[in-house]
């Protein structure tokens, strides 16, 4: 049984890599912030990414004909809607909000990463491996 196939390790695994693709996101808004009529993105949020998964999941496969199903994160990257806020050559980044979504990311990468060590801490207990 591999443990990063079910369970809170997969699922840490998906929301790290959730994560990474918003950070990549993040940054090219901040990297974008002189730039004339940017609009800053963001990703879809994680519950309807793993709502989306979830139901993908009951998808079974009956017939060698069928198609199988998909597994991947729907890290769909969506442009926030026109804002008031923007200075005279139309972009629209704020740097202060950019940057707080950066920190927010950079909590909830470290919340996952955690779960991710300590559940597999707990096989390699159970397995009577040392631990690193």
């Amino acid at each position: 049984m591999d443990p990063t196939k079910t369970g809170p390790i997969a699922l840490s695994e998906q929301r790290l890599r959730w994560l990474e693709a918003r950070q990549r996101v993040l940054s090219q808004n901040i990297a974008n912030a002189d730039t004339p009529n940017y609009r800053p993105s963001d990703m879809q949020p994680f519950g309807k990414v793993l709502s989306r998964n979830l139901a993908e999941q009951t998808l079974r496969t009956t017939s060698s004909n069928h198609l199988p199903a998909t597994r991947h994160v729907d890290a769909r990257v969506v442009k926030e809607p026109r804002s008031a806020n923007r200075d005279p050559s139309g972009n629209a980044v704020s740097l202060e909000h950019e940057a707080m979504r950066v920190a927010e990311t950079d909590s909830a990468h470290a919340a996952a990463l955690s779960v991710r060590r300590r559940y597999m801490s707990m096989f390699m207990t159970a397995l009577g491996r040392p631990q690193q």
